[in-house]
């Protein structure tokens, strides 16, 4: 796999957020992709992100949005994999301004698919969410709205053209806006940890792993698939717990005396995660890293044949949910953080919020 990516031409939208900087990093140090490309409507950090990969000429960055079709056309000529990880992700905020997560993550993703045929791309890699299995939420249900116009978009297609894909997956635990950098400050400060509910389960990952899983997908898509990454489950207050103990000290505080909180779930929050519903697990394999949901409507042109490496089992007998899940221990938390540096402590005065903004 970090061979084939010599010879591509390799574009990332949303190239600034937690995902795409990573898709960024893993792109051009690890896999070493022949030529990359990379779209963000961030000026700043798209400013910042280009000074840090200035070492690389073979990498350019360019000021745009998935709103804007023909600017996409532009980007995308000659290139031959895209991975499309733009997107508003912030539930309140889609949920205030649903039409704003509409035309950015339902038009833009369609925009990504017309110029992408414009192109004859060989490969769509479209990065989805927990939230779009049984949506309560304008994002999620934009998320499910994408998965659907990706699979669409390769049923549709007449001849050859582009592999249109979706992946799917859970928490990245420490992406901004995400419990970790929440409770970390909260602990700096000395508490209280605010615990929406004691039993409240959720699948996790770290940025890099979930990136190299969605990398590494792209080589099994056959065409509109959903990848669910297979994933860890934690209940979050072990995770309190457990970041209370590692970073107290650190802040000259006794873990003892931090006070965790609860202040109940909020609206259209779910007590666990789905990743797969009951529906999906009757067109689902199971692999060795995910399970593979096949499309229920199948190409109308081309004759797809869906064979896969790794394959665990051809049958799913139940849907892929977090308090269906064992759960993580304790010690299993902490080997987690220490593995993938999570709770690495800054020398500066932490920046972030300790709290997120519920209306």
């Amino acid at each position: 796999m970090n061979e084939f990516f010599k010879d591509k031409r390799v574009f990332v939208t949303g190239c600034c957020g937690t995902i795409g900087l990573e898709l960024v990093r893993q792109l051009l140090e690890v896999y070493q992709a022949g030529e990359f490309s990379g779209l963000d409507n961030n000026e700043s950090e798209l400013f910042f992100l280009e000074q840090s990969f200035a070492q690389y000429p073979n990498a350019r960055f360019t000021l745009g949005d998935v709103r804007d079709r023909d600017k996409l056309v532009r980007c995308m000529r000659k290139m031959d994999i895209v991975f499309h990880a733009a997107a508003f992700k912030h539930v309140i905020l889609c949920e205030r301004s649903p039409f704003e997560a509409v035309q950015t993550n339902i038009v833009g993703l369609q925009n990504i698919i017309y110029a992408a045929y414009e192109n004859s791309l060989e490969k769509v890699i479209f990065t989805s969410s927990d939230k779009a299995v049984n949506p309560t939420s304008v994002m999620g249900t934009s998320k499910l709205m994408g998965e659907r116009l990706m699979t669409a978009a390769n049923s549709n297609q007449r001849g050859d053209g582009p592999v249109f894909a979706s992946t799917r997956f859970g928490n990245v635990l420490g992406s901004r806006g995400s419990v970790v950098p929440i409770f970390k400050e909260q602990i700096r400060r000395g508490g209280p940890v605010t615990l929406t509910h004691p039993d409240m389960t959720r699948f996790i990952m770290s940025v890099s792993e979930a990136v190299k899983l969605v990398i590494d997908s792209h080589s099994q898509a056959k065409g509109g698939e959903v990848f669910i990454t297979k994933m860890p489950v934690l209940r979050i207050k072990d995770l309190a717990e457990v970041m209370i103990k590692i970073l107290a000290p650190h802040f000259g505080h006794d873990p003892q005396k931090i006070e965790i909180k609860e202040i109940g779930v909020k609206p259209g929050e779910k007590m666990y995660e789905e990743l797969m519903s009951h529906e999906e697990t009757r067109r689902a394999w199971e692999l060795k890293d995910y399970f593979v949901v096949q499309p229920a409507f199948r190409s109308m042109y081309r004759k797809i044949e869906y064979d896969y490496s790794n394959i665990v089992s051809k049958t799913v007998d139940r849907p892929y949910i977090s308090s269906d899940e064992p759960t993580m221990t304790q010690e299993q938390i902490e080997e987690f953080f220490v593995k993938y540096k999570l709770l690495d402590l800054p020398s500066e005065i932490s920046k972030h919020p300790d709290e997120r903004y519920w209306p």
